[in-house]
């Protein structure tokens, strides 16, 4: 009978474990699924990266950089259909930047645009980590065939401002 009895007692203890697991994986019946399909994060960033490589290939978004962001991506094709405007800026090394701002964009959106433009050339360069745009902003000003963009609420097209034109980034002269 004892025999029994251990036999008995060891049945008892896997039914146990077996409600256990039944129980744990009735909790949340998903989260066994979600475990086996789940790819790590590095997988997931290669199969985007390849993606997007696959994507920029288009004639249409050939100009793109390699890391382009989808907020780029975004602009080109609304440059596509007409949503949106190249404004140049020049600087004063005779590097002109590409900016793309919509079609009713006003001056604080141009800087606006100016700024994500050199903060996405020094993160692929690896170029300087800050830049103080207020002090920018206050040394430097934007003009436009000798006129200076200074109201950031007024509308580039009512400085007569279109597509593909050429803004000058320039330094402002101090007034003493």
């Amino acid at each position: 009978m004892e025999e029994d009895g251990l036999v008995a007692a060891g049945v008892g203890q896997e039914d146990e474990e077996v409600d256990k697991e039944n129980q744990t994986e009735m909790a949340d019946p998903d989260a066994q699924e979600e475990d086996e399909d789940a790819l790590p994060h590095s997988e997931i960033l290669d199969i985007f990266e390849e993606g997007l490589a696959r994507l920029v290939q288009d004639p249409l978004l050939c100009d793109l950089p390699i890391q382009v962001t989808l907020e780029e991506v975004n602009s080109q094709i609304a440059l596509e259909y007409g949503q949106a405007m190249t404004v140049r800026v020049l600087k004063a090394d005779g590097e002109v930047m590409p900016i793309v701002v919509v079609q009713n964009a006003s001056v604080l959106d141009l800087k606006k645009a100016i700024r994500r433009f050199m903060e996405l050339k020094q993160q692929r360069e690896g170029g300087v980590k800050h830049v103080s745009w207020r002090y920018v902003w206050r040394s430097y000003q934007l003009v436009f065939q000798g006129e200076k963009l200074e109201d950031d609420k007024m509308r580039l097209k009512d400085y007569g401002i279109r597509n593909r034109d050429e803004v000058t980034f320039m330094k402002r002269l101090r007034k003493k």
